[in-house]
């Protein structure tokens, strides 16, 4: 029987144009799958309930803090995007070959899935440990497709930051979870239905 050895493991640049839409799709849920594990074994640590943490608020203030936060970054998006030069801002072609071609009902189902369990896991569980301003380091080093240009590295740490603010303001995970939803569902619509130049 052959050794494996971890020195043989080689990581290698791929175009998203090799990618089919199977592992795209297959790789997408299985990041969020793990997102929400872990994020349930943190909180298992931490001696947190979970289904307290995503108890719905009676309150609809949050609603007005996720929508907000959401309309701000998407007006500093647009200027970004008037102000700097595309390829700055270029995440490898990802979204694009994500969102162009999918379905409406599965961009909402998408845009849900990743809201719910990417808050919980930094914003339920890993700001709750470390602060917000970690979380956020942490969060923009693992958004991988953009750590090759400092703009959108620095967007995803500021947008990251501000989910972050808004949960200790609200005291909910919903009004993250509204703002990252309403954030992925609108550039996923963005994207599917802008005109190629």
């Amino acid at each position: 029987m052959k050794k494996f050895k971890f020195g043989n493991i080689k990581i290698q640049k791929v175009d998203p144009a090799q990618i089919d839409d199977r592992l795209l799709l297959i790789n997408l849920y299985f990041t969020q799958g793990l997102a929400l594990f872990i994020g349930l074994i943190i909180l298992f640590f931490q001696k947190r309930n979970p289904l307290s943490i995503l108890n719905f608020p009676n309150d609809p203030n949050f609603l007005y803090w996720g929508a907000g936060l959401a309309a701000a970054m998407f007006l500093i998006d647009l200027a970004l995007s008037k102000l700097i030069m595309e390829e700055a801002m270029d995440d490898g072609g990802i979204n694009n070959k994500l969102f162009r071609t999918r379905p409406v009902w599965h961009i909402v189902l998408i845009a849900l899935v990743v809201a719910v369990c990417e808050e919980l896991l930094f914003r339920g569980a890993i700001q709750h440990g470390i602060g917000p301003y970690w979380t956020s380091v942490l969060f923009a080093a693992i958004h991988i497709r953009y750590l090759r240009h400092w703009l959108p590295t620095g967007w995803v740490f500021a947008s990251s930051y501000g989910l972050g603010y808004i949960y200790v303001q609200t005291g909910t995970l919903w009004a993250p979870i509204v703002c990252h939803f309403l954030i992925d569902l609108i550039s996923g619509l963005v994207i599917k239905y802008r005109r190629e130049p």
